[in-house]
């Protein structure tokens, strides 16, 4: 026996898989911390659920006696940094820990699937013993979330009651029909490549723009994302080079009040960004430039353009990932 199990999921609908391992984790500890992924994230068509709402999936599809011993916690995605994903994972468990035990020599298991494509996180705790378990049906969230969003009747054996009745509440909320419509965009912007003969990757740009702890924003005006904040960029043309397209993009879609030359001049850094998962669209892969300029009384001016509503400064302390598009979040954090 184990005095805790951690269990680490988005449960982007929780289902009888997840239900399956919660089960094993319960027969096998006294307690079991259910850490909740993509904890502050938007609503968006990949995390349409919030923490609270997923705990209710949980907790409500147990007995009283079991969800007495399971402990839903929040955790933050830290994409781009395993060293602090890791960090913020073990103080999560400790802070579960300590308010449900008296200290002494605890034994903790991680519990997952070996053979699944992400479980290498399983080896990146090895304080911690590793329990292994069998993916119930090979059974994903994906289908599962992608067939509710676009309205498609779910197979309810898949699904514990409680989660059932959690999709049929949410469904009556207008959030699920803002939902619905940017599922049913990408669903539609997809069909587009449906007849390539290869998936395509697409390569974007981004412009990361700094001045006396301020950072130049967008707000999309269009879908996917519409309504949330992003970094000014967009898709790369044909005939241009990355910078090239990054400094265009910025310039249509902030109109920023700076000479081209002294952009290049501003320029301090660039990187990568590649997560599989990062946007809904299909494989991006995005290229992120960072200009800083010298601190000034007053910050260059700026307005929306393009396919961005409004553009602005926001002070870095007021940066939230819960109103940003897609990674820009992270990107950002990555870029300081």
């Amino acid at each position: 026996m184990f005095d805790f199990l951690v269990f680490i999921g988005r449960f982007q609908p929780f289902h009888i898989g997840h239900a399956q391992v919660l089960a094993q984790a319960l027969a096998q500890s006294q307690q079991v911390i259910m850490l909740i992924g993509s904890a502050r994230q938007p609503r968006n068509t990949r995390n349409p659920f919030t923490v609270s709402e997923r705990s209710e999936m949980i907790l409500s599809s147990l007995a009283a006696e079991q969800a007495a011993r399971v402990h839903c916690y929040p955790l933050d995605d830290c994409l781009y940094n395993d060293a602090l994903w890791v960090k913020t994972v073990q103080e999560a468990v400790q802070t579960v820990v300590s308010r449900q035990s008296d200290g002494g020599q605890l034994k903790i298991g991680l519990i997952g699937h070996q053979k699944d494509h992400s479980s290498y996180y399983l080896r990146l705790f090895p304080q911690w013993h590793s329990v292994d378990v069998e993916n119930f049906q090979s059974l994903s969230a994906t289908p599962l979330r992608d067939a509710y969003l676009l309205g498609k009747t779910l197979d309810n054996t898949l699904l514990p009651l409680a989660t059932q009745q959690v999709l049929q509440r949410f469904k009556q909320q207008p959030v699920y029909q803002d939902l619905a419509a940017e599922a049913a965009f990408i669903e539609q912007y997809k069909q587009a490549w449906s007849v390539a003969p290869y998936a395509p990757t697409f390569v974007t740009v981004d412009a990361v723009v700094l001045q006396a702890g301020h950072i130049l924003l967008v707000e999309r005006k269009t879908r996917p994302g519409k309504g949330l904040f992003a970094l000014p960029g967009g898709f790369v043309d044909a005939q241009e080079t990355l910078i090239a397209a990054c400094v265009r993009e910025l310039q249509e879609e902030t109109q920023l009040g700076v000479p081209e030359t002294v952009l290049y001049g501003a320029l301090k850094a660039q990187r990568v960004f590649d997560e599989p998962n990062r946007s809904a669209r299909g494989r991006t892969i995005t290229h992120a430039f960072m200009f800083e300029f010298a601190p000034d009384v007053a910050l260059p001016y700026v307005k929306g353009g393009d396919d961005a509503k409004s553009a602005f400064w926001l002070p870095l302390s007021e940066l939230t990932p819960e109103y940003l598009f897609e990674d820009h979040f992270h990107i950002i954090n990555a870029m300081l």
